[in-house]
């Protein structure tokens, strides 16, 4: 089997490999290809990458390569992590809106825009490649933001893929330690599972369970300072809503608060380009052969490990229950009720390598209304600024911004099309 990382330069990539020597007895990886345009960064994670299959006694043969013909052929999956533009795109994404007033934020809102319209055909680009090129059946995994636009685009033009947030996995490591679970026994792991369903970047998990019992109602009755503290949302918005909410409804939930933060705070790209310039210093180490804990404050934690545990059951040997972006379809009617089932949901599926792979929603109960009603919201803006991102019409893009619940004003749509714009052609 060989699988190809796009974007390998990125500091995740370590937690791919430490995902790989985990799944070792499920996931057969005959060849890791590691493939980046910029190959000075290449070298610094692909070597700590192949230090650690050495340290690990994996049995893969590892390349690193700049040319994307090459990391494409022949591949049974291909990941995509890549960040069109880097971070200096990104500081212009959370940046630019602020004149607006309104939110600056690279996967929602205008800077979302801006991304998915500089990310999107990039990526079709590279699916096309994959569909030339890779196996047949070949799998695109996309976790490049924003995920639930970039897998629709994926899906619209017919290519083969899912999508995955590292939001649920998360979420499940948070409780298993709030239950009293060893987070480091992968098999006392499985005892806990969540269950959130919505958008990319938009659900709330409804359900933790832990040996297959709900305990969340306990969890919000008696440990809500705990739950709080790890998701930053006022106690009687989480009551009322008796789920987690995902980080990014943050956005939608207190937007002026977060508009007024941002005034005075540093950019979010700006850290993340220091804590990876302090990562990259730590993997040009000859003598590091595992990945180092500052990894974590990298804000993406766990995103390679959920996807190296997808493979696993998608061409491997262990099937299961993941949380992935897929189409809103469950035996052709709507997985969350309100949506089309052309859209793209969040959802726990079944996944196994039946037939090749197969990704199975599960029934989803339906959404309050007034998280229904904030999803077909954006869900609209989704399939706009999908359709935007290939047309680069700039009245696809105002429809689109139109949409998108923290815009929707004529004005405001009319200030920030040159900012989304400009920045699309980063």
């Amino acid at each position: 089997m060989k699988v190809t990382v796009v974007g390998a330069g990125s500091t995740y990539t370590p937690e791919l490999v430490s995902g790989l020597a985990a799944q070792r007895e499920h996931l057969r990886v005959d060849e890791l290809v590691l493939f980046d345009v910029d190959g000075s960064r290449l070298e610094v994670v692909g070597g700590l990458a192949q230090r650690m299959l050495a340290a690990q006694g994996l049995s893969v043969t590892t390349t690193l390569t700049t040319d994307r013909d090459r990391a494409l052929d022949g591949a049974d999956a291909v990941l995509l992590q890549l960040r069109v533009g880097g971070q200096a795109a990104r500081l212009g994404d959370e940046t630019f809106p602020g004149a607006c007033g309104c939110v600056g934020q690279e996967t929602t809102g205008a800077g979302g825009a801006a991304k998915a319209m500089r990310t999107v055909p990039v990526v079709l680009e590279i699916a096309e490649e994959v569909r030339r090129r890779s196996a047949p059946g070949a799998w695109v995994v996309d976790f490049t933001n924003p995920v639930g636009i970039v897998t629709r685009a994926l899906l619209d033009h017919g290519h083969r893929a899912v999508g995955l947030c590292n939001y649920a996995i998360g979420v499940q490591r948070w409780a298993a330690r709030l239950l009293g679970v060893d987070v480091t026994d992968r098999e006392q792991l499985r005892r806990v599972a969540v269950d959130p369903a919505g958008l990319n970047h938009l659900s709330w998990t409804r359900r933790v369970l832990l040996d297959g019992e709900d305990v969340l109602p306990r969890i919000l009755a008696e440990r809500m300072a705990d739950v709080v503290a790890q998701y930053p949302f006022p106690p009687e918005l989480v009551r009322l809503a008796g789920a987690i909410p995902s980080y990014y409804l943050h956005y939608f939930y207190e937007h002026d608060r977060v508009v007024a933060a941002q005034r005075t705070e540093r950019p979010r790209a700006a850290v993340v380009a220091d804590l990876e310039a302090e990562l990259l210093r730590a993997y040009a180490d000859p003598a590091l052969v595992t990945k180092p804990a500052a990894l974590e404050g990298r804000g993406g934690a766990y995103y390679s490990e959920a996807a190296v545990d997808l493979l696993a059951s998608l061409l491997g040997d262990r099937p299961g229950v993941h949380v992935v972006d897929v189409r809103n379809s469950l035996d052709g009617a709507p997985v969350v009720a309100g949506l089309s089932v052309d859209d793209v949901v969040e959802v726990p599926c079944e996944v196994s390598s039946a037939g090749g792979g197969t990704v199975r929603p599960l029934p989803q109960p339906p959404l309050a209304p007034e998280a229904r009603g904030l999803v077909q919201q954006v869900t609209a803006y989704e399939q706009l600024i999908a359709r935007a991102a290939v047309t680069r019409d700039d009245d696809d893009v105002r429809r689109a911004l139109l949409a998108h619940p923290l815009m929707g004003q004529w004005d405001l749509v009319e200030q920030l099309l040159p900012g989304v714009t400009r920045a699309a052609g980063a």
